[in-house]
């Protein structure tokens, strides 16, 4: 896919359009919602198009306490929902290890009390942005995916949000995100994706396909490259053997570590049955979507050392410009290059040009000029509170073709 939406417009004037809106918001003052709005707006559109963490030096706390004001104030729904992704773009944008700390209870609340779903669902997005980007620690991050699996196993009661699609569908997504970080998930696996297949009997596509994704990670998972000081055990052997019809071909390094479910016949069986899934209510878009995501799901599942694998693969290869590349051949690439999209758009160009640390961080390139390869799986860190254990993280090869 060639990245788009390359902004010719140049970063002198939107740091002045920056500088304003910043201006505005924190005068707040006697402002009125629709100025409130427009400065939003302009804040969320300027930080989309570049990389412009140095008009945010010095101002991060006061911006985080006017941007607090407005979510907890739920004046608009509009503006609450700028709000809370102006508060994202700050994140991915300005790395700071505050950030989380800052806004995490104000976030959990309009969550759990927000009478909108646009609003409940934009602070789940909000809270899992701030996590990756805001300066959390690994029990911050667990305490989260414990709370959102809880939402998707109610389908939404726990946060009075009964079988709206947007919001499991959000807590689905961010679970994902969040679950590509940590380098250990079998003590999730079997409970996570049982939720999961769940979820695929939902009527909503947008649902299914955030659910089929999750599976096809934990699957992936469940298979890790083998150590240089590794040897093939008998006991590797002998689940290679009794795994060959759910292995089957892919990476002969990868090994695998732990069953990601206790019956994965259960699981192809459901996740073939919506390969091929279409009824007279399903619009061709979505029928579409759903079948091209379940085709790529079921290759995970039945063989999940193949890692993600599509029939386009073109499609699968994001291209900067003639810079770098970077193919999309893993699950939590997919899951991270998703998140960065959502919040940047075609933006994201222009952050990987002018050194965005946190994008690169989230999704190394391939760096066509010097021959450097990213790294091939997450290890490293997205804050300075990583540790060791079983969270997995980044470190970019690359970083110094970037300063």
């Amino acid at each position: 896919m060639e990245s788009e939406d390359f902004n010719e417009q140049t970063t002198d004037v939107l740091k002045q359009e920056l500088v304003e809106s910043i201006e505005d918001l924190l005068e707040r003052k006697g402002s009125s919602k629709n100025s409130r709005e427009s400065s939003l707006t302009a804040y969320c559109r300027c930080l989309t198009a570049h990389h412009l963490a140095d008009v945010l030096y010095g101002k991060v706390l006061d911006l985080l306490g006017a941007l607090s004001r407005s979510i907890k104030a739920e004046t608009t729904e509009k503006e609450t929902v700028l709000a809370l992704r102006a508060v994202s773009l700050t994140a991915i944008t300005y790395a700071t290890d505050t950030l989380y700390e800052a806004v995490a209870d104000l976030l959990k609340r309009t969550i759990s009390d927000s009478q909108s779903m646009a609003t409940k669902t934009a602070a789940i997005q909000c809270l899992g942005d701030c996590l990756s980007f805001g300066g959390a620690g690994d029990e911050e991050v667990m305490e989260v995916m414990s709370m959102l699996l809880d939402i998707v196993s109610s389908d939404g009661g726990t946060i009075d949000a009964n079988d709206d699609p947007h919001v499991v569908a959000a807590a689905l997504q961010t679970y994902g995100f969040l679950a590509t970080q940590v380098e250990d998930v079998e003590a999730e696996s079997e409970e996570a994706v049982g939720f999961f297949l769940d979820q695929l009997d939902s009527t909503d596509t947008g649902v299914q396909i955030a659910a089929g994704e999750n599976i096809a990670l934990f699957f992936e998972k469940s298979y890790t490259p083998r150590e240089e000081d590794e040897e093939s055990s008998d006991e590797d052997h002998k689940i290679e053997e009794s795994s060959d019809e759910e292995s089957g071909p892919g990476d002969s390094n990868l090994v695998k570590r732990y069953s990601a479910f206790h019956n994965p016949g259960e699981v192809l069986e459901k996740v073939k049955g919506l390969e091929g899934f279409s009824t007279k209510s399903m619009n061709r878009r979505d029928k579409r979507l759903l079948h091209q995501s379940f085709a790529s799901i079921k290759m995970t599942v039945e063989s999940p050392n193949v890692g993600l694998q599509t029939n386009n693969a073109s499609k699968m290869t994001v291209r900067i410009h003639r810079e770098g590349e970077m193919k999309i051949d893993k699950w939590w690439k997919l899951m991270r290059l998703n998140v960065i999209r959502r919040l940047l758009g075609g933006g994201f160009v222009n952050h990987y040009f002018e050194g965005n640390k946190q994008v690169l961080n989230a999704l190394p390139l391939i760096l066509r000029s010097t021959g450097v390869e990213g790294v091939r799986s997450p290890k490293g860190g997205y804050t300075s509170k990583a540790v060791k254990g079983r969270f997995r993280r980044n470190v970019v090869t690359a970083g110094d073709d970037y300063e």
